[in-house]
């Protein structure tokens, strides 16, 4: 399997003797990398699937399951190809997690509360907590606000900015929430923190 860039796209070439021979030996090593589309049943299979392999005149190879389904295949129910390694599902509780972090580094905790951030996932705020208590040992709102904290540390390590403008740019809805956070986890006021500039 060869990967190269093409106007901007990575382009997944497959090696069809080498996915060929992994789908008849059902070769645990290539589970995610391609899935098998069978001309006759019109369904799309990982390479482990535990069902009789379709003849080779039979199979097209395919490097994701969105090019499959986009082929016009349906999913095995055997081998459930949404469950292959790499996938979301795959990656379980993780992805959503994932995604819950993106969206407060992208700031979806300095205006609104966990309940709109857990709405934005598609689930309740209570199993969003519980899942960044399991993943992360720590809640949404000590998870965003360490990202602010650290936000305005490079800010003040990087900028002339006065504090009200570092605590704004930072995330925090007043000078008063971003001296009390900066002082709760760095000891001393973030005037002490900052770095003198060199002209």
């Amino acid at each position: 399997m060869r990967r190269f860039a093409r106007n901007d796209r990575l382009v997944v070439m497959l090696d069809l003797i080498e996915c060929e021979r992994a789908r008849v030996a059902r070769d645990r090593r290539y589970d995610g990398r391609f899935f098998i589309g069978v001309r006759t049943t019109r369904i799309y299979c990982r390479p482990v699937c535990p069902v009789q392999p379709a003849k080779a005149a039979n199979v097209s190879f395919y490097p994701s399951a969105s090019a499959a389904e986009a082929a016009g295949f349906r999913p095995c129910l055997r081998c459930r190809p949404e469950a292959a390694p790499f996938s979301p599902a795959w990656q379980g509780t993780r992805t959503t997690v994932a995604r819950a972090l993106r969206l407060i580094d992208r700031g979806a905790l300095d205006g609104g509360g966990v309940e709109e951030l857990a709405a934005r996932l598609g689930i309740g705020a209570r199993h969003l907590d519980r899942l960044f208590q399991r993943h992360l040992a720590a809640s949404p709102i000590q998870v965003a606000q360490t990202i602010r904290v650290q936000r305005a540390k490079r800010l003040l390590d990087t900028t002339d900015w006065p504090m009200t403008e570092i605590a704004l740019q930072s995330g925090f809805g007043s000078l008063r929430r971003f001296n009390a956070a900066f002082a709760a986890i760095y000891h001393r006021p973030p005037s002490q923190i900052r770095r003198p500039r060199r002209a």
